[in-house]
């Protein structure tokens, strides 16, 4: 990549903010895009105006073939040795899957590796109806995927699907991977983009604490015992309880008409 050429560019659309792996055309997760990456979604946390985010590939044909594995040698000095490089990994998408904002993975073309492990911490994904290569294909390497995509596979389409991807290095389809719900929808190519921003604006409208509980109700609620899931729930109700937001949803449902949760909540 180019010195003078970002490696992450975040664009904004109104409440959505948009982030592109800026490498064009296979979109290497360069070190560059890590470290900038785990820089930004802090700020985007912080951030009230933002409500969901996208994360995609420049241009239209991958989403992405993983690390640039030509840089694992760099990373590994730079970082202090392999296991805090691939904590620097672990770290970013362990806080892409707790952001309390929704976040889209759009993807095209290539999704492999990383190009797949990030996707998989994501809330939610959409894949090309025609093209898409997903998978995890470490093994075509001698390797294993090492960013979660292992345990994270493994929890969205079960251990039997998850073997036989992995083990087999397979790259699946988009309709194959909406077929085991690895993805969430499937669009024509051409209509991809657009379709993941009008999901991305459909979420943005919608009340942004009870957004903020539900996503702290539901991820990770897999892991924890019901009394705690329960509890967790609870302390959501408890949070928009008599907000602005809660009002207005109840006024707008006897008034027949569409809730404005714009502005603060309280």
């Amino acid at each position: 990549m180019s010195e003078d050429k970002p490696a992450l560019i975040c664009e904004r659309e109104g409440p959505v903010a948009i982030i592109v792996n800026n490498d064009a055309p296979i979109n290497r997760m360069t070190l560059a895009f890590i470290d900038e990456l785990e820089q930004l979604l802090p700020e985007l946390a912080e951030d009230d105006s933002v409500r969901a985010i996208i994360i995609r590939g420049a241009g239209e044909e991958n989403f992405s073939v993983g690390m640039n594995l030509k840089q694992l040698g760099q990373g590994i000095e730079e970082k202090g040795g392999i296991d805090a490089l691939l904590d620097q990994r672990l770290r970013v998408l362990a806080m892409i899957e707790h952001l309390e904002k929704p976040v889209i993975a759009v993807l095209c073309g290539y999704c492999l590796g990383g190009g797949l492990e990030l996707p998989l911490a994501c809330h939610f994904r959409l894949a090309a109806e025609d093209g898409a290569q997903i998978g995890l294909p470490e093994l075509d390497i001698g390797t294993v995927p090492a960013w979660g995509g292992t345990a994270r596979l493994t929890r969205c389409v079960g251990r039997d699907q998850a073997l036989d991807i992995i083990l087999r290095a397979k790259k699946i389809s988009g309709p194959r991977a909406l077929e085991i719900g690895l993805v969430h929808e499937i669009w024509p190519n051409d209509q991809l983009q657009q379709k993941a921003l009008e999901l991305a604006q459909e979420l943005a409208a919608m009340p942004p604490w009870s957004v903020a509980g539900v996503m702290r109700c539901v991820v990770g609620a897999e892991h924890a015992s019901m009394d705690k899931a329960l509890a967790t729930e609870r302390e959501a109700v408890h949070k928009v309880s008599s907000g602005k937001h809660q009002l207005e949803g109840m006024m707008a449902f006897l008034e027949k008409r569409k809730p404005d949760f714009s502005g603060p909540p309280d």
